[in-house]
């Protein structure tokens, strides 16, 4: 039996916030580093340890107005009442071009505009084992203030009765699995 034809596109992969999108992203790119993963931009301060152009482009509201106003990005929102995210269409544009494989790791709203402005991307929805390991990860972090956790896991209840929205859904237990399904959905 020969190994399934690598498929080239767009992936999209969504889900609440501390489901671990970006520890499971991290791991993927090590094990794939031929997949290009797309790198939002935000008008957010960098959390500690976050890098400008690695984890995102930190800009600001001025900069995200005039990408917004130039249809500089494939899709944007404003994600737990505050600050704006988005995702540069240039760089997307040219790793389609060039056959590669893309990831886009955005939140609901960015997954719903992508499904409207790029319809054969396939979408993915990252899923916590449980809602107490979903709380128990956002206060494990100890980035947010209490006010913060409270605004991020109501957005989080939205975003989990969403899914049903989504191509797949993988649970994100144990990363190595997860990691694992995902390689098989992208087909890597």
């Amino acid at each position: 039996m020969s190994p399934p034809e690598r498929r080239a596109g767009v992936f999209v992969l969504a889900g609440p916030t501390s489901v671990g999108k970006g520890t499971v992203v991290n791991r993927l790119r090590e094990l794939h580093p031929e997949i290009f993963v797309s790198v939002s931009a935000t008008t957010r301060a960098p959390r500690p340890g976050e890098v400008e152009g690695v984890h995102y482009h930190f800009v600001s509201e001025q900069t995200f107005d005039t990408l917004i106003a130039t249809e500089g990005l494939l899709e944007w929102a404003v994600v737990h009442g505050a600050a704006r995210y988005g995702t540069p269409r240039e760089p997307v544009e040219r790793a389609v071009a060039q056959g590669r494989t893309v990831l886009l790791e955005i939140d609901l709203q960015g997954a719903r505009q992508v499904r409207t402005s790029y319809p054969q991307a396939r979408q993915i929805f990252l899923a916590p084992p449980s809602w107490d390991e979903l709380v128990r990860r956002l206060v494990g972090r100890g980035t947010e203030t209490p006010e913060q956790q409270h605004r991020r896991l109501a957005t989080a209840r939205e975003e989990l009765a969403a899914a049903e929205e989504f191509d797949e859904i993988v649970v994100n237990g144990e990363i190595d699995e997860t990691v694992a399904r995902l390689v098989e959905l992208l087909s890597l």
